[in-house]
């Protein structure tokens, strides 16, 4: 009875050990499957994880965002990454896309700043994801040349537009070549400008000029309060064109000249080109993507 009854407890144990160790296996199983489901996760996610530089503007709010996201995403020195995230309003996006031009760098904005046309809206999470699916575009700035009362050249970049406007109570009297040949012999006006499809939304639209799908090989050449010819609303340009503007009684009716936000005062003369050698890189989330936002805009009240 005894022996009987030691034998049986013998058992026990054996069966007990061996339903233990399955039930260690299958759990061992299950970890090991469930790492290298993690694994797998960290494979596909590793096409999210770009080297970043979070710049902003000076703003209290833009400098709180950036301090957020460098804390959850890091920081890469602007000259090494390969994304640089710009938190601020389009003016600032503007500074960063000259800072950025021809270096390959990608420049993906979130709005902080007043006004956010080229910007996309701002979240901390999911940052690396929504890079990940941005749509990519190029642009290309207009090169102004300018000649002040001086016979002294400037150069300088634009992504928006090159603008003319009087600098004074008197109207400004402006001629007009595209490609040598002479549109407009005498236009009077408080000024004009050639906006790039990017910059259509902004000052041009602001003075009634078109606006521009972004891939369209257009600009806009618009006038600013145009009182002489009274009914020209201004032109579309194809992008491979040269505009010559030269500046009529200029010392009765002094010009500046601005290219975004570089301004150069009493010029004499102004060429304006689009630059094929240079290229900014912008993204955009797929789901506010540049065609959204242009049509967005013309709807807009």
């Amino acid at each position: 009875m005894y022996q009987g009854w030691v034998l049986w407890l013998v058992i026990d144990r054996f069966y007990r050990r061996l339903r233990i160790a399955s039930r260690f296996n299958r759990l061992q199983h299950r970890l090991q499957a469930f790492s290298g489901l993690r694994r797998c996760r960290g494979k596909r996610m590793s096409h999210s994880n770009f080297s970043l530089s979070f710049v902003a503007s000076a703003t209290e709010e833009a400098q709180t965002a950036m301090e957020a996201l460098k804390g959850v995403y890091g920081n890469t020195p602007f000259e090494e990454a390969e994304v640089i995230v710009a938190l601020g309003g389009d003016g600032f996006m503007l500074q960063i896309l000259n800072e950025t031009m021809n270096s390959g760098k990608r420049v993906y904005g979130m709005n902080r700043g007043s006004v956010g046309f080229l910007m996309n809206d701002y979240r901390v999470e999911g940052l690396l994801e929504r890079i990940a699916v941005a749509t990519g575009n190029d642009f290309h700035p207009l090169r102004m040349t300018t000649t002040d009362s001086d016979g002294d050249e400037f150069t300088a970049l634009a992504m928006n537009e090159v603008s003319l406007f009087r600098q004074s109570h008197q109207a400004a009297k402006l001629r007009v070549e595209v490609d040598g040949k002479v549109r407009l012999e005498e236009l009077i006006c408080d000024g004009m400008m050639v906006a790039t499809p990017a910059g259509s939304t902004a000052y041009n639209f602001s003075a009634h000029g078109p606006i521009l799908p972004l891939e369209s090989p257009l600009l806009a050449l618009t006038p600013v309060s145009a009182f002489r010819p009274r009914r020209w609303r201004g032109a579309l340009l194809p992008n491979k064109v040269t505009v010559d503007i030269h500046v009529l009684e200029r010392d009765k009716r002094p010009v500046n000249a601005v290219a975004d936000h570089t301004e150069v005062k009493s010029v004499r003369h102004v060429r304006i080109a689009q630059s094929q050698d240079r290229t900014a890189r912008i993204l955009s989330d797929p789901d506010r993507s540049w065609s959204d936002r242009v049509l967005a805009e013309q709807f807009n009240n």
